[in-house]
């Protein structure tokens, strides 16, 4: 059973960085992709990035180009937001997703229905 846990929220002011943290366990991850998506208040998911385990294109959602990274941890399993330049309209749950994409060499999905585990948030509240 794949398990996602994330962590790292937390309340930082604009214009400060942050950077959570989706622990991954259950499976063997090479042949997934996995994502980030966030949800705002009011809001609907988002997609913030995505990438591919086993390496290739990494993608980004417009609002967060140039300011966030996501990244991966074979070692410890992990996949990592790294997020700076914080602005008040990033506050959102931050969840991490995963999907297997063995056979689909090319594919990176950024749709949260391409999805199919998820992990239950992380908060991160942007101060101005």
């Amino acid at each position: 059973q794949v398990q996602l846990v994330e962590s790292g929220g937390g309340l930082v002011q604009a214009g400060g960085s942050l950077r959570v943290s989706c622990a991954a366990s259950g499976r063997t991850f090479s042949t997934y992709a996995m994502g980030w998506f966030r949800q705002g208040p009011g809001k609907e998911r988002e997609f913030v990035a995505a990438l591919r385990w086993s390496g290739g294109p990494i993608y980004y959602g417009d609002s967060v180009k140039g300011r966030f990274t996501i990244s991966r941890d074979g070692a410890k399993n992990t996949v990592y937001l790294q997020m700076n330049s914080l602005k008040t309209e990033d506050t959102a749950v931050y969840y991490c997703a995963a999907v297997d994409v063995a056979g689909r060499p090319y594919y990176t999905p950024r749709r949260e229905t391409d999805y199919d585990y998820w992990g239950q948030g992380t908060q991160v509240t942007v101060s101005s």
